[in-house]
């Protein structure tokens, strides 16, 4: 009888719900509506006289960040930290990992 009342307890532990699971592993949307705001604004200030306001470029020769690949978080950092082939400057000197990270998350989207 113990055992039984043991798995009674134990199975609906066992069927946890798979979107309270997934949901436990997406940011915060307020928290990363903040962060994209915060890249936003870092953007307008650090990255816009080259790559355009809400990365509209001016047709010059920086990348459009719009058409930048989502799944290449860690090519878009090194490409910021380090800069890239000559033509955009290294701002690893200038930001924090953690605002080069808000400026991904505002390049993520799409510039809206």
């Amino acid at each position: 009888m113990a055992c039984a009342a043991a798995v009674a307890v134990a199975l609906p532990a066992l069927a946890e719900d798979p979107a309270q699971k997934n949901a436990a592993l997406q940011p915060d949307s307020s928290a990363q509506a903040e962060l994209v705001k915060q890249g936003k604004a870092l953007y307008a200030h650090r990255c816009s006289h080259c790559h355009g306001f809400n990365m509209v470029s001016a047709g010059n020769v920086t990348f459009d960040l719009r058409e930048f690949p989502r799944n290449q978080e860690e090519r878009f950092l090194e490409s910021v930290v380090n800069g890239k082939n000559g033509r955009m400057p290294p701002w690893g000197d200038t930001l924090s990992l953690d605002e080069i990270k808000a400026i991904w998350a505002y390049v993520g989207t799409g510039g809206k």
